[in-house]
């Protein structure tokens, strides 16, 4: 799912200015990035507790994407169906990475 969102991503950002390469394209990319691969580096440490400090950071990503999204939006590079698209993704993906976290926190009690 959230390397499903990545991809989506790259592809909704090859449309933006060519001025946002470096600002926004840049940021939304490495956000997008670091969701999937935050979980995938959690899952191969030896605790619990190292997994759902990463699985935070994932969470972190999806919520900077989410502001840069709605700032895509507000500067016209989105418009409301892509913007719907994207934050449906997002929400998605924040349920799965989420519910992983209450799993592992119950774990660790």
């Amino acid at each position: 799912m959230s390397i499903d969102l990545a991809k989506m991503i790259y592809s909704l950002t090859k449309s933006y200015p060519k001025e946002e390469t470096y600002g926004i394209i840049s940021q939304m990319r490495r956000a997008a990035i670091s969701i999937p691969s935050n979980v995938a580096e959690g899952s191969s440490r030896d605790s619990t507790k190292e997994f759902i400090h990463f699985i935070r950071i994932s969470l972190g990503s999806l919520y900077e994407l989410e502001s840069l999204i709605i700032l895509s939006f507000e500067l016209k590079y989105v418009n409301s169906d892509e913007l719907k698209k994207v934050r449906s993704h997002l929400q998605e993906t924040g349920k799965l990475i989420g519910g992983l976290k209450r799993y592992l926190c119950k774990k660790l009690n």
